[in-house]
């Protein structure tokens, strides 16, 4: 496809950071790709109330969402191991022509069952552009400029969080909710066409691999989704029997797709994969209910509520951007065992928060505290994943961690949801209720801070930060 370039390319040694004469054109390309796809993610959430006024269709609501996490879940496998065998400018283009695909389906969908198709399509396209974007970092950088870019990564969700989501309210109610999704195809096409002619100079594997089993891709994803179901069952024997069955389906497959011992937590890359699942299980399972518990609880207004979120995605790009100087001087096991400790402090002060006697901004500030966690924890997982993942196995190793991200976000918030529901349906007060979700994610967040002692000591080999990996 690229007969101007050979498959591999040797490094190349040129001067300056991730700015450089040599990265700039990359480095722009996937921070604003990522830029991208945090609106798209932000914004439908804000719409989708005036889009089922219109489609109607409100017990396919729900699947709105979920048919984006199950395409997410196969994009990520697919593109991540995709990216072992050709060049990942071709799983990357693929990925934006399906995200593409899914915003204009979206944006005319005449019922909501197409927009849940759209989603899909979206789903899988999203899924695609961060795992091909942490191979390319892993091939186009230098270990020592690594850390930089992903701190650059997750300043790429600030400006969509605290302008996104007003944004895209003010659109829908003016001229129209399908002008969220049609709006941000012009700026993927743009944006777009610069990130993949830059990631066309990021080199294939020395060594082909085998790439993932589609099938395994997506019976992890179907054994989520039946397990998710059966979370949320009503009838406990009906529960039981889908959460064995989605296990059955989901786990024999996620094994394959995993370096081996992920699922006890082995020491080394098999210890990053789980704990990266631990960690978003712990932050979003509460997370998903911070704007509920100070507004229906606590009595603020929506917009002020919105602030924790904003405190939490604020700090968090603070962490990132911590661990950058510090990750290859202390290690990964450190940041990331204090990261934890952070989540399990800020969700305790944002529970005390449930109490009409402590002022409702501790909340705010407490959110704040558990986000500056994440990014403190986050990130140095990413780094030490792709500093221990066999050359040429960048994409398998991204993927599986990627693959145990997603996973975390729907397991935390499903057995979340659960826990409110039978509250709700036991006649528990709300604070109740979601005392039981904060406490669930702090023990959750003890088990990640135990599994740190089992990370790598380091998080890779520092090469010097001159020394790059774009082809030319």
């Amino acid at each position: 496809m690229f007969p101007s370039l050979p498959l591999v390319a040797e490094p190349t040694v040129t001067t300056g950071g991730v700015w450089a004469p040599g990265r700039r054109m990359l480095t722009a390309g996937l921070v604003l790709t990522i830029t991208v796809a945090a609106f798209e993610s932000l914004a439908i959430a804000t719409v989708m109330p005036l889009v089922e006024d219109e489609l109607g269709d409100i017990h396919l609501y729900g699947w709105v969402f979920s048919a984006f996490f199950l395409g997410n879940l196969v994009g990520i496998v697919v593109a991540g191991r995709a990216a072992d065998r050709v060049r990942p400018a071709v799983p990357f283009a693929a990925g934006l022509v399906l995200f593409g695909v899914g915003l204009v389906v979206g944006g005319a969908a005449p019922s909501m069952l197409v927009l849940v198709i759209g989603r899909g399509l979206q789903g899988l396209g999203a899924g695609a552009l961060p795992a091909v974007a942490y191979v390319s970092i892993g091939r186009g950088y230098a270990p020592g400029q690594r850390p930089r870019m992903f701190a650059l990564l997750s300043t790429a969700w600030v400006v969509p969080s605290l302008i996104g989501p007003a944004l895209s309210g003010f659109i829908g109610e003016t001229v129209g909710w399908r002008w969220v999704f049609l709006g941000l195809v012009p700026l993927l096409v743009g944006i777009g066409a610069v990130a993949v002619v830059a990631v066309r100079r990021i080199p294939g594997p020395a060594v082909p691999s085998r790439g993932a089993s589609l099938v395994d891709a997506v019976l992890v994803a179907a054994g989520a989704a039946i397990l998710l179901a059966g979370i949320g069952a009503e009838q406990v024997a009906l529960g039981a029997g889908l959460v064995v069955l989605g296990a059955l389906l989901g786990v024999p497959a996620f094994r394959r797709l995993t370096p081996i011992g992920t699922l006890r937590a082995a020491s080394g890359l098999p210890a990053v994969i789980a704990c990266r699942g631990v960690l978003t299980f712990a932050f979003f399972a509460s997370d998903a209910y911070v704007p509920l518990m100070l507004t229906d609880v606590r009595g603020l207004r929506a917009g002020v509520a919105g602030l924790a979120l904003t405190a939490a995605t604020l700090t968090w790009t603070t962490g990132a951007w911590l661990q950058e100087r510090f990750v290859y001087r202390t290690g990964p096991r450190r940041l990331v065992r204090f990261g934890f400790l952070l989540i399990i402090v800020g969700t305790a002060a944002f529970a005390l928060a449930l109490s009409s006697r402590v002022p409702a901004g501790v909340g705010i500030v407490a959110w704040g505290a558990t986000g500056l966690g994440m990014g403190l924890a986050y990130a140095p997982l990413s780094l030490t994943a792709l500093g221990h993942a066999t050359p040429g196995k960048e994409g398998a190793a991204t993927s599986a961690l990627q693959l145990n991200d997603v996973l975390g976000i729907a397991l935390g918030t499903g057995l979340a949801g659960a826990l409110i529901a039978f509250g709700d349906d036991s006649g528990w007060l709300a604070r109740s209720a979601l005392l039981g979700v904060f406490s669930m994610t702090m023990l959750v967040a003890l088990v990640g801070a135990v599994l740190s002692t089992r990370l790598p000591p380091t998080a890779g080999e520092r090469a010097p930060e001159s020394v790059g990996m774009v082809g030319t």
